[in-house]
């Protein structure tokens, strides 16, 4: 029987996901706060087009969202017209957005008392991750859950990794948060000395990938850098958004993260410069003012 899924949240990173759910042949229901945009993307896809997660939920056997924070996962999946509503039993609702893991494992809890299934998979990959189908999904929740689903998160990703219950996918991605923001840091601190220096940059990036600094962050948003393309891949506020959850979690854990803590005042730092919208990548920018300063 063909698996029916569901898509809610077509922002940055939802549009590209629901085109390759799309392309592996999944039917899709759609539905987001911006109605005329996704009746648009719905008739692009042949999907259907619903007003309210919960009519999305009836019409399908795994209901996907993609959301900013965590009160607009509680207000799609629970709220009055949530898809906890909809959601027949056996049916699986993943949530692919960055959130606190006490919230998903309270909505996971909500949502087995409405007799489904509830997964935090969080995804890394960005924007550039999610147009290609190449998204890695740190995964928590239950198991079988997972083993139903798979199919639709194969036909968006290249990794899913189970990591155990419930908010075990957040604690995964807090982690993958900590590596990329402190490699960005090294990054843009890296190409702000090679500037100031004079060294030839398409040559120099050339040089770094092919040895022990090569990373995708230097690969992609080095390459960004030396380009002046600010635009945003993954914008500074949302990633503030991120370390601010990682640094919430590490104090309640007694971890201390200096490092990451450091990034966090630097980006607070652009965004005071209101440059929340701008790519990480435009951290380079700063740098470059306090060289420019000496």
């Amino acid at each position: 029987m063909t698996v029916q899924v569901g898509f809610i949240g077509l922002g940055t990173m939802g549009v590209g996901m629901a085109r390759n759910l799309a392309k592996a042949g999944f039917p899709l229901a759609l539905a987001s706060r911006t109605a005329s945009k996704t009746r648009v993307l719905a008739a692009e896809l042949g999907a259907r087009f619903f007003e309210t997660p919960e009519e999305v939920a009836r019409a399908a056997d795994v209901v996907v969202s993609c959301l900013p924070d965590s009160p607009e996962v509680e207000e799609v999946h629970l709220g009055p017209r949530g898809a906890a509503r909809g959601a027949a039993a056996g049916s699986v609702l993943i949530d692919c957005s960055t959130i606190a893991p006490e919230a998903a494992r309270s909505i996971a809890d909500r949502v087995a008392r409405a007799g489904a299934s509830f997964l935090d998979a969080p995804v890394s990959g960005g924007q550039k991750g999610a147009a290609e189908g190449t998204l890695t999904f740190f995964v928590g929740g239950d198991a079988a859950a997972l083993e139903r689903a798979r199919p639709v998160l194969a036909a968006m990703g290249k990794r899913i990794t189970h990591l155990g219950p419930s908010g075990a996918g957040q604690l995964g991605k807090a982690v993958n948060q900590i590596v990329v923001a402190n490699t960005l840091v090294a990054v843009s601190e890296g190409i702000a000395f090679a500037q100031k220096a004079g060294l030839p940059m398409p040559a120099l990036h050339e040089a770094l990938m092919g040895g022990a600094a090569s990373s995708w962050m230097l690969d992609v948003l080095g390459r960004k850098m030396m380009d002046r393309d600010f635009k945003p891949a993954f914008a500074i506020k949302h990633q503030q958004k991120d370390l601010a959850i990682v640094l919430k979690t590490a104090r309640e854990n007694g971890v201390p993260l200096p490092g990451t803590a450091l990034v966090h005042q630097l980006l607070s730092a652009l965004e005071a410069q209101g440059r929340g919208e701008d790519g990480t990548q435009a951290l380079l920018t700063l740098y470059e003012k306090m060289a420019a300063a000496r």
